[in-house]
């Protein structure tokens, strides 16, 4: 007869237990009482420099345009771009008992390390443990009231924080951010197969800097390159959410702190297909 397997935990003592086991796999944290979040929506990328954070800083503004509630975790720790996309200076407070986000002039509340720093420029010198820890406790320490959409602006690559992200909040669905060179193909693979491992949903695929419309002669030109974009896209049965051109106006408003302010409509198709998830 075989031996019958007892529990490992201390404090059970059954033969079969499988809440402990679970409890040993579950890394889930809850968020903050105060805070009521109906969709968390990852933005990633697998490599850095294709424009994630103005992707997700896109999403949330043309979803407030829409009605929505939508807010920004900041997730990149140590890279941090979304304060200086909103334009906003304002350090983090509290009330005692939780954290309070920063309300950018539209009314997006963030979360971001450099809304905590001294300066702005001070770099973030952290082991991944801490840098994990810090995202952990932008969800659960910080009151986020009601909110439609909480976008998360991640690190590039597959490393400790999206996987962080992937096993400790409920992630709803991700995007993936790209760009047209090939290379960036077996990039965003690799994000796509990451999300797989974690049974976390695609929502689908931005590309951003996918071209640059002339207007002096109303012709698209492809500056870096042909895209594969629908050949990733139809490799894995995902759909191209936005194609993003090359828009200096749309540059400078980042850079400018005025991103509230631009006026295209690059998301809107992104918007419409997160509004039918």
């Amino acid at each position: 007869m075989a031996e019958e397997k007892k529990c490992s935990s201390t404090s059970c003592g059954k033969s079969s237990c499988e809440g402990c086991d679970k409890a040993k796999t579950d890394f889930s944290v809850k968020p903050h009482a105060m805070s009521h979040i109906k969709k968390v929506i990852g933005v990633v990328s697998g490599k850095g420099g294709v424009g994630k954070s103005m992707v997700t800083s896109l999403l949330a503004v043309t979803m407030s345009k829409k009605g929505y509630k939508c807010g920004i975790l900041d997730a990149d720790i140590t890279g941090p771009s979304i304060p200086k996309a909103f334009g906003v200076k304002d350090k983090i407070m509290s009330n005692g008992e939780a954290m309070l986000p920063v309300y950018s002039e539209g009314g997006v509340p963030i979360i971001s390390i450099n809304l905590l720093l001294q300066n702005e420029t001070d770099p973030v010198v952290w082991r991944g443990p801490v840098i994990a820890n810090t995202v952990k406790q932008f969800w659960s320490d910080v009151i986020w009231g009601d909110l439609d959409y909480l976008f998360i602006d991640m690190p590039p690559g597959t490393g400790d924080v999206p996987l962080t992200v992937f096993q400790s909040l409920p992630v709803d669905a991700i995007v993936v951010v790209t760009s047209p060179q090939e290379l960036v193909s077996m990039i965003v693979a690799k994000a796509v197969k990451m999300a797989e491992l974690m049974k976390i949903p695609v929502a689908g695929l931005v590309e951003n800097m996918s071209y640059f419309h002339c207007p002096d002669n109303g012709k698209d030109y492809q500056i870096f390159g042909e895209s594969h974009i629908d050949e990733v896209a139809g490799r894995y049965g995902l759909p191209v959410l936005a194609r993003i051109p090359i828009d200096p106006a749309l540059a400078a408003a980042c850079d400018e702190g005025r991103i509230e302010e631009f006026a295209g409509s690059c998301m809107d198709d992104a918007v419409m297909m997160l509004e039918d998830r």
